[in-house]
């Protein structure tokens, strides 16, 4: 009898192997970079440590370890709650009528993915005069995530990136300075953009809503956002729910361009 007998490899394993592929994927771009994935690598050395004192008959230990592994799965609900609600906003967010959604989505098949098209130097120069005229704003940086559920057809906008029309949206007079405002590439998306606020406990008595609200964004989704104070003119930098203070633009620049293409 030929080894081959045994195995039944139709075209749906390929599919379900596919599938679990792009879920693993997913979940390792959403943990990637954040404590997540520490405490998961954490998680995997128990249940290979449990696995050893069983073997070793160390009852005891393995007994207590065993009760820890059996509610493991609840457990990880409650540690990367964060995640996962990332992961389903991801989903839930992600409109499949959309041609441009729906390569977003599997453009991780393109092994020569192109970078960001986003012109860093004009955002760069315009964060440093309004740092300068303590002018307050926060710009929000869309990567992969969708960030629909962010937006609505009071809010929608088509604009190109310029100096002048960045600092005429955050003047304090205008119309569409409240809010975020939301860049794909080099196209403002969307103006006067309320954000999700994070209701952590421990972030800076010094920050206000706006860096509240960076957090609460970054938190969920992958975007990256800017925020500049209205009264020290500090620019902050969020990604990954964190915070992020440069000495320097040239390095907040180099920072920015790497996690656009990340």
């Amino acid at each position: 009898m030929n080894i081959t007998d045994f195995i039944d490899f139709s075209f749906i394993d390929v599919i379900d192997i596919l599938l679990v592929a792009l879920l693993l994927f997913y979940l390792y771009k959403l943990v990637r970079g954040t404590v997540a994935i520490n405490i998961f690598i954490g998680i995997v050395m128990i249940y290979l440590i449990w696995k050893l004192t069983a073997l070793l008959n160390m009852d005891v230990l393995s007994n207590l370890l065993g009760k820890f592994i059996s509610v493991g799965f609840f457990a990880l609900i409650v540690v990367f709650q964060e995640e996962i609600r990332k992961f389903l906003l991801l989903l839930g967010s992600t409109n499949f009528t959309n041609k441009r959604n729906v390569v977003r989505y599997f453009k991780f098949l393109n092994q020569t993915r192109e970078g960001s098209n986003l012109n860093l130097k004009i955002l760069i120069n315009s964060c440093e005069d309004m740092s300068k005229s303590k002018m307050g704003a926060i710009i929000v940086l869309q990567k992969n995530n969708s960030l629909d559920f962010t937006l609505n057809e009071n809010n929608y906008s088509n604009i190109q990136l310029t100096p002048q029309v960045l600092e005429s949206i955050f003047f304090k007079n205008s119309p569409l300075h409240d809010g975020a405002i939301v860049i794909e590439n080099n196209i403002i998306i969307a103006t006067r953009v309320i954000l999700p606020l994070s209701d952590r406990s421990n972030i800076p008595s010094r920050y206000g809503l706006r860096h509240r609200a960076a957090i609460g964004i970054t938190e969920k989704t992958d975007a990256l956002v800017l925020v500049i104070s209205e009264q020290t003119g500090e620019v902050v930098y969020f990604k990954n729910g964190s915070f992020f203070n440069f000495d320097s633009l040239e390095k907040l620049e180099k920072s920015i361009a790497q996690d656009m293409n990340d």
